[in-house]
């Protein structure tokens, strides 16, 4: 099965399927301490990013949705990744069995919108093509995450603990009102 990844564009973004050439890039991003902190605190080495790469270009081809990569106009390198996949984090089925959203953007984009943008452009994407219930797992003090996801129509599932560390688990029944 082949499957055409959309190319999605905004005022100041291109979300695109990633590409091989990519991968470099992919690969400093995940290995940045700034990027990791609130996702699972330590750098990643390049077998994981390849790893994790390779699960994105494939999450298309079998679910029909994935993770695009970030890319700001006139800049050649990603500035990150957004998008959806399944992670099946033994969170239980009203978590692990829904379309988990997630979003990750390199320190020097950080603090300019591209991270609200990229999400809103991906969600009304969803909300298109693919429809229903979204879920989320964001670390408790990352407030930039928690703003844009609130935002964008999430609200609280409930508060637990992921790898030993306090998670918010948040729900996102359909487009926000």
């Amino acid at each position: 099965m082949s499957r055409t990844i959309p190319t999605i564009n905004t005022h100041r973004l291109t979300l695109r399927g990633m590409r091989a050439e990519d991968f470099n890039r992919f690969a400093e991003i995940w290995a940045m301490p700034e990027v990791v902190a609130h996702i699972d605190g330590a750098p990643w080495p390049r077998s994981k990013s390849w790893a994790a790469f390779l699960r994105h270009a494939g999450h298309w081809q079998i679910t029909g949705f994935g993770q695009w990569a970030i890319h700001r106009h006139r800049d050649p390198d990603m500035s990150g990744q957004v998008g959806f996949f399944y992670a099946k984090r033994d969170l239980g089925p009203d978590f692990d069995d829904v379309p988990e959203a997630g979003w990750v953007l390199a320190p020097e984009a950080h603090g300019q919108g591209y991270a609200r943008e990229a999400v809103r452009a991906a969600h009304d994407w969803f909300d298109r093509v693919v429809t229903g219930r979204l879920v989320c797992l964001i670390d408790p003090r990352n407030a930039a995450s928690l703003r844009i996801a609130e935002e964008v129509g999430y609200t609280l599932l409930r508060e637990t603990t992921y790898k030993g560390e306090p998670v918010t688990l948040m729900e996102r029944k359909g487009p926000p009102q």
